[in-house]
């Protein structure tokens, strides 16, 4: 049986390690103004700089997943909310973006794999791959990338299949997949 879903749809948020409250939670993190690379919403963001940039196709520590930006718009000078960055904005006065990152290191996610997954494929660490997104909705289309793996050296951890019963199987592509950050990664 194959899975429903045709796309990836990103990093979703779903409750936390450890069953503590799941606030979802959000940091608050700057875009240097006319970043050229478009952050789509519920993509994998990274530092760089003192600034948040896409983490989709990285193999660095991530951060967390963007979930929108504010700025003053150049053309208007009014508040602007968006909800993810679309490549090379330029506020009023050259200002930074700000972007509203869920960053608790103990955030779950859900995701879609980009192949098949074995159940020998679970706890181990994986990075995503496309930062490729929808730009009328702003959502990605990420996946976590099966073909890339480790036992601790990845971004990411899969933890379990998702609770998604048309998006279930674990030996087709784009199965619905719990993840979490590394941590063990964050800490080196």
């Amino acid at each position: 049986m194959a899975n429903r879903q045709t796309i990836g749809f990103g990093f979703t948020a779903a409750g936390t390690l450890g069953q503590t409250p799941a606030t979802s939670g959000q940091g608050k993190y700057k875009i240097d103004a006319g970043y050229g690379t478009t952050i789509y919403n519920s993509g994998m963001v990274k530092s760089a700089a003192g600034y948040i940039v896409d983490g989709q196709t990285a193999a660095a520590p991530v951060i967390g997943a963007l979930n929108g930006i504010f700025y003053n718009a150049a053309t208007t000078l009014k508040p602007t909310f968006a909800n993810f960055y679309k490549a090379s904005i330029t506020p009023a006065n050259s200002e930074d973006i700000t972007a509203f990152v869920m960053d608790n290191p103990h955030q779950q996610y859900v995701c879609a794999t980009d192949a098949a997954v074995t159940q020998a494929g679970f706890l181990e660490t994986y990075d995503m791959n496309s930062s490729a997104g929808d730009d009328i909705n702003g959502r990605s289309r990420g996946t976590l990338d099966i073909g890339v793996t480790g036992a601790d050296s990845k971004s990411l951890r899969l933890l379990r299949v998702a609770e998604d019963p048309e998006n279930d199987e674990i030996g087709s592509t784009l199965c619905s997949v719990v993840v979490c950050l590394n941590l063990i990664e964050l800490q080196s």
